[in-house]
């Protein structure tokens, strides 16, 4: 029964590694998915920069309503 598991786990990971292995080696399409990625990462950075100032605008902004409150007595 171990062997029969055992050529069946084989048997799974050889179909797996032959999945993974890329299509074609075309040094063109490959440039442009490396362009697109690149492409993308600018976008995430310049994403991440937005979320960083609204952030700051956001605990600013709490820390005046802090201070009104505190000044208020409630």
């Amino acid at each position: 029964m171990k062997k029969l598991t055992l050529l069946g786990a084989l048997a799974l990971f050889a179909t797996s590694i032959g999945a993974q292995s890329p299509a074609s080696n075309d040094p063109r399409q490959l440039e442009a998915l490396m362009k697109e990625v690149q492409a993308q990462q600018v976008q995430i950075a310049a994403n991440q920069a937005k979320i960083d100032a609204k952030l700051v605008t956001l605990a600013e902004e709490i820390r005046i309503a802090r201070i009104f409150a505190g000044r208020g007595g409630r």
